[in-house]
């Protein structure tokens, strides 16, 4: 329950931190010196660039690398993405959506929470080795995003170029956020592999860190939240909540039980799995129907409620990670 409170909290902290002072602001309620646009991406940056490197280099620099099977890991991680879209795809389809509708819906089965939620809920549950684990899963998914998800969602659409796609796919490569996280993880895995003694002081850092990055991603996510017509998708989003917490955790938690994962480290690679297999829309989600004209309110909704309903899905969570 401790664990819960915690995770669901921090959670809460962020978003209603970014939606308030988006809120007091628009209502000129509060005067920022800069705006909120800037803020956010300022959040963001701070929190991606700085605060997040330093946490992954000191996870990845006492995580166990070992077995050869956690190479695979990464695999896992897009086998998760790409699954849950193929079934969104397929339930868009049984509803007859129209093609702004389908590629939302994809984009929602598609896209999920592993970086900010995701991450905050298997430090939280796991400890520090499970965050490590985190980086090493989540390693294909801005290629997907990018390579498959954003143009997957663009052929709904009439309205995008082929430009965007194509730009998308080259700023990859010079990315700085992807540039860090990568650097993170080779800093970390060659202190690592040298056997170099971390400093004691460095969990305290990463404690703290953690919750950090997590708050700062999340208030920048409520400086740009809309709410919009969720009853008017309930059909969509229950759902892509069947998706995201009941089809995506079967399959990819039985592939990595398949890889052997239960016999790492207790197991722990696959309550990795099984947590962030279970996370709801990224609000990555939300990009392409902003960008591509595709049904902005149906990907909100979802976005909404998927992560309310973490209320319910992060104590079935803790029950079955400690079974395991």
């Amino acid at each position: 329950m401790i664990k819960f409170v915690y995770s669901f909290g921090i959670i809460l902290i962020g978003l209603s931190l970014g939606y308030i002072t988006q809120v007091l602001v628009k209502r000129e309620r509060l005067k920022l010196t800069i705006g909120l646009d800037a803020l956010r991406i300022m959040l963001q940056r701070i929190a991606l660039l700085l605060v997040n490197p330093i946490a992954v280099v000191g996870a990845i620099w006492v995580v166990s690398l070992k077995s050869a099977t956690l190479l695979a890991l990464p695999f896992v991680g897009l086998f998760a993405l790409l699954a849950g879209g193929v079934i969104a795809l397929g339930v868009a389809r049984l509803f007859k959506l129209s093609p702004q509708k389908t590629g939302s819906l994809y984009g929602c089965g598609a896209f999920t929470n592993i970086g900010s939620i995701g991450a905050l809920v298997c430090f939280v549950f796991l400890g520090e080795k499970g965050f490590a684990l985190v980086l090493i899963y989540k390693l294909f998914e801005e290629l997907s995003y990018y390579a498959i998800g954003f143009p997957v969602a663009k052929y709904y659409s009439n309205s995008a170029s082929e430009e965007r796609i194509s730009g998308h796919l080259k700023n990859l490569i010079r990315d700085p956020f992807i540039l860090v996280a990568l650097a993170s993880i080779i800093i970390g895995g060659l202190l690592n592999f040298c056997g170099v003694d971390r400093p004691e002081f460095y969990a305290t850092i990463i404690a703290v860190f953690v919750p950090l990055m997590t708050i700062m991603l999340l208030t920048s996510i409520g400086l740009a939240l809309r709410f919009r017509r969720v009853r008017d998708y309930f059909r969509e989003c229950i759902s892509v909540s069947i998706i995201k917490f009941i089809f995506i955790p079967i399959l990819a938690t039985s592939l990595a039980y398949l890889m052997g994962y239960s016999k790492i480290d207790d197991g722990l690679p696959l309550k990795v799995v099984m947590i962030l297999s279970c996370m709801p829309v990224a609000f990555t989600a939300l990009i392409p129907p902003s960008i591509y004209d595709l049904d902005l309110d149906l990907a909100n909704s979802c976005w909404f409620f998927t992560t309310a309903l973490l209320v319910i899905v992060l104590p079935i969570l803790i029950v079955v990670i400690n079974w395991i």
